[in-house]
């Protein structure tokens, strides 16, 4: 067979730079570092431990069990975690109430974990009313409808509560119109200005997020989240919350779920300066590890091959349960 003829000059050759190990480090524009990795943690009341069984390496965990979690995943580098709580037992109302209570598991945690470890972990709660409410929704319900400016009074009460707590970062998650600027004004005006917001900006009605419901126990008892979560369809759409969320105090963005919106962070990082941060949530974290289970996958090559994308489409930081995993791995 003929030599193919190269209609390049011969002089370019891109190949050179991928010749070794070294030369492809040396030349590599994305990295991922443990500083800039968020890792997941479920909050049960007591001092017991469940497994989460759609979620292999996860589990619901107590107090005690959270901070050595916590002080195992420090000496791999990550500093930062981001907390959902469950009730007591019996508490879970038609407000949600419980998220706020000075007593529960997350508030619990938060205080314990900043006796322990101080300003080196970055503490950081989820504000939603969803695992705390008797129908799973993340608001108050009127009817059969979602009260967007009923739901903002339990919300505040349970970022106040987090934030009374010694959390360092609050992170609203219901979507509701209105609640980071009324989260900022209440966590002002009690003396908590220095308290980072972190808008769940861009959240996806998505069915990404099954194992997570199991986690945390929040499946709607009835209808679906799409009254309230964003579209799939729509990324001008995500662009408005973002600049709206901005306008009202958030400190920090994100993007949830992340893998299947890549799309949707590269074009909320061009059109913002504040720091942005990407959710690779727990169904993507699922199927990986089932693909992974069956040989199907190599996971940690894919997990790296993941992670990388979402840091190269723009994510400052990112939320993943393989944090552990690819630091204690060395998959990154």
């Amino acid at each position: 067979m003929a030599r193919p003829e190269i209609t390049t000059p011969e002089r370019v050759r891109p190949r050179r730079l991928r010749r070794t190990a070294a030369l492809r480090d040396l030349v590599g524009e994305t990295e991922i570092s443990a500083r800039s990795l968020i890792m997941p943690h479920f909050v049960m009341p007591g001092r017991g431990e469940i497994a989460v069984p759609s979620m292999p390496g996860i589990a619901q965990v107590g107090v005690e069990g959270l901070l050595r979690d916590v002080a195992a995943d420090l000496k791999l580098g990550i500093r930062s975690v981001l907390l959902f709580g469950h009730p007591d037992l019996g508490g879970k109302t038609p407000d949600g109430a419980a998220a706020a209570a000075a007593n529960g598991a997350v508030q619990t945690a938060v205080t314990r974990l900043k006796q322990s470890f101080g300003d080196a972990l970055v503490v950081m709660t989820d504000v939603c009313l969803c695992a705390y409410t008797d129908h799973g929704h993340c608001g108050v319900l009127d009817g059969d409808r979602v009260d967007n400016d009923a739901s903002l009074v339990p919300l505040v009460a349970a970022a106040l509560s987090h934030a009374r707590a010694g959390a360092d970062v609050v992170a609203p998650s219901d979507m509701m119109d209105g609640r980071v600027a009324a989260i900022r004004d209440a966590l002002d005006a009690e003396g908590f200005e220095d308290v980072v917001l972190l808008s769940y900006a861009v959240k996806y009605a998505s069915a990404y997020y099954g194992p997570f419901r199991d986690a945390a126990d929040s499946t709607p008892m009835s209808g679906d989240r799409k009254g309230y979560q964003m579209d799939c369809r729509n990324v001008r759409e995500a662009l408005h919350e973002a600049e709206l969320d901005t306008l009202e105090g958030a400190d920090m963005l994100m993007v949830k779920p992340a893998l299947p919106y890549l799309d949707v962070i590269r074009a909320v990082r061009e059109a913002s300066r504040l720091p942005l941060a990407a959710y690779n949530v727990s169904g993507e974290y699922s199927a990986v590890k089932a693909a992974a289970a069956n040989g199907w996958l190599d996971e940690p090559a894919v997990v790296r091959e993941n992670l990388l994308a979402i840091r190269r489409a723009g994510a400052d930081q990112i939320i993943t349960y393989h944090a552990r995993d690819a630091l204690r791995g060395g998959w990154l």
